[in-house]
Order: C-alpha cells, then structure tokens, then sequence
C-alpha cells in the first residue's frame, strides 16, 4: 500500500508532482488547484488566502489520513500532529525574517550585502517578512523612501547596499548537521517597475555562471550550519567579486521542475532521504540544460482553451474558463537542450505556441 503525503502551501504542483513520481499517493492544499495538479492527487482542498490554511488543513485531514506532512510556502511556520518531512517551525522562523537571515550569514562568515544607515542610497529595500521577491525595491532618494514606506504602511523592512550581478540559487538537501548541493540554477526575475520587478518568475538549471561551483561549495555549508532538513535553496547574487549570499528557503523551491528535468534526480526521493538523516553517495549529475518561464498576464483575461495538450512542455495548467486579472500568473513553459542557448530556443518556440491560445 502507498504512503501517502499531505503538502500544503500556496504552489503545491511542483512537489505534488515530485511526490507522486517518488510513487507516493498525494493529497494538497494549494490556493491555485490547477488542472495538472488533479493528474498528481487523490484529493485536493483549494484555499484563498494564506490565512485560510489550517482551516484547509483540518477539511482534508478530516477526509483522509497522513503518513507524512509537507509544508511549502505559506505553510512552514505550521505546526502539524502528522510527521512532518521537512524543518521544524524553530529552525525555520528566523529564516522567515530577512533581518535574523542577514544576522545568520554574518554569524558563518558569509558574504553577504552591507545593511545601510537611514539616508544612505541607493538602497535596496525588502520587506522583513514575505517570500518571492514582492515588494522588494531599489530606492534612490529619501522621498522615494517615505513614498514606499507610505504604500506599505510603513512595515518592518531592511534596507541593503544594492549588489550588480546575476540572480541565482542553489538546491541543496540537508539532514540538520549535513549537507550536499544538489544544483545550481540561474534565476529569472519579472523585471519591470512594479512591486513584483524582483519577483521569481522562472531558472535555467545548471547555471553556467564561471563563479557556480564557488556558489555551490558555499551555499553547502550554509545548509550545513542552518539547521533545516531536508531540500532547501539559498539565493545569490553572482558579481564581480563572487557569490554573495541572499536568502535561504527552508522548503521546496520552484526550481524543482528545472532541477529534476536537468539532472534526472527525484527531488521528493532525496528529500525524504534527508529528512531520516541520509545523503546520496555523490551529486546528481546535469545531463542537459533545462528552462522554465512563468507567463503573466498582459490584461485581463479568461483562458478559454485547454492547454492540457501542451503538457509536455507546459504545467501549471489552469481549467478551461479560468479568469486571470492582469499581472497574474498564467502558466508555466518549459524548454530543454544540450546547452544554454538550445534550451532557451526551445523555450521561446513553446511560448510562442502557447501564447497563439491566450487572445
């Protein structure tokens, strides 16, 4: 008989899926409950809001049992009377305030962006608390600075000395004293000026950056001594004087898709693995470039067609009818090729299919 796994999160396709070819039965919580999503899952409980999480929780868990509980974004500060593959809430919270995450870096030697005094720019300005990259900011002029800290209600932020470089990420799994990189990704963000223009919208992995195998030793001690179990990311910045490190994301990233197509690894099997205290003997290796961008809508817009025939390339499928307001999330595309430059032609060829359905 299958074990089977609750995971519970805003996005849960990626690891739903990660678990299901792991040869798990799984069951959801995810705010999108997107078509694809169904193919993976024996059930599901749709949310709207972070909030409504444990209340989702408590429906699902009242129609199923759980040998094992995942917790995604949204979901990891969650206590659960399921055992938990993953990092517990202790070690987990100070990686959820970027100010105790900045203290932690420093603590281990690693190099990390210089926090600013009030009146210093330009600065680049983050919430404390939050995932994704929203309403993170370059800010050049203390006008400017009042100006965010109105829109946001003045919340608890940090503010950074701005560092140039690549955006890029590390997969790694940990057992709490140990750890091993699995991959390196290079990170795609939304760009723009609006409050999502450092949001994650996609990654190539491996990365072919000249400073990612420095990144990579360095992102392993860094999961070594952070305490989380199981697979989490650390996210860079790649400039010109070497990896500077930015966050760490104790839970599954949204990498998955690019690091399982590139290498061939199941990263729910090692996940699983870390989490009772084993490493694989060695790294997987990439045998091709693999890409993922995320498509955002232009306007607003319902998506009348099925794109389930593009499921060879495409996830995140959402139902046919599905109403999106401009600036959300549509659909994720993928490409794949021996190197960088074929994986992004792919890509953009498979865009290019997909967007003839969103009119």
């Amino acid at each position: 008989m299958k074990e089977r796994v609750l995971i519970a999160g805003f996005a849960t396709r990626h690891v739903a899926q990660s678990a299901f070819n792991a040869g798990f039965e799984v069951c959801t919580v995810d705010h999108f409950c997107d078509q694809d999503l169904s193919w993976f899952t024996k059930d599901r409980e749709k949310f709207e809001d972070v909030a409504d999480i444990p209340d989702a929780i408590g429906r699902i868990c009242r129609r199923q049992k759980f040998d094992y509980f995942v917790p995604t974004s949204g979901a990891e500060m969650l206590p659960s009377t399921i055992e938990r593959l993953g990092t517990e809430p202790g070690s987990v919270s100070r990686f959820m305030d970027k100010l105790d995450t900045q203290h932690f870096f420093e603590s281990i030697d690693v190099p990390v962006p210089r926090i600013l005094p009030d009146g210093e720019y330009p600065a680049m300005v983050k919430p404390r608390a939050g995932a994704g990259g929203w309403r993170n900011a370059v800010i050049d002029t203390g006008a400017a600075m009042a100006a965010w800290r109105e829109r946001y209600e003045d919340i608890p932020h940090i503010r950074q000395e701005v560092v140039a470089g690549l955006p890029a990420s590390v997969c790694c799994i940990a057992t709490g004293s140990q750890a091993m990189a699995i991959a390196s990704n290079e990170q795609v963000l939304r760009g723009g000026n609006g409050e999502s223009a450092f949001g994650f919208s996609g990654s190539i992995t491996p990365s072919s950056h000249p400073a990612h195998e420095e990144m990579q030793a360095l992102a392993g001690w860094i999961a070594a001594t952070s305490g989380c179990v199981g697979t989490i990311g650390i996210d860079f910045i790649l400039g010109d004087n070497g990896p500077v490190a930015i966050e760490v994301n104790p839970r599954f990233q949204g990498t998955v898709d690019t690091v399982e197509m590139a290498t061939g690894a199941n990263l729910f099997s090692l996940h699983l693995g870390a989490c009772q205290g084993m490493l694989p003997p060695e790294p997987p290796v990439a045998s091709q470039v693999a890409c993922r961008t995320i498509l955002f809508a232009d306007r607003d817009i319902t998506v009348n067609e099925d794109l389930a025939r593009f499921r060879e390339f495409v996830a995140d499928i959402p139902w046919p009818g599905t109403f999106f307001e401009e600036e959300q999330a549509l659909v994720s595309v993928y490409g794949w090729g021996p190197d960088r430059g074929a994986a992004l032609a792919m890509l953009d060829k498979h865009i290019t299919t997909v967007r003839q359905y969103m009119r």
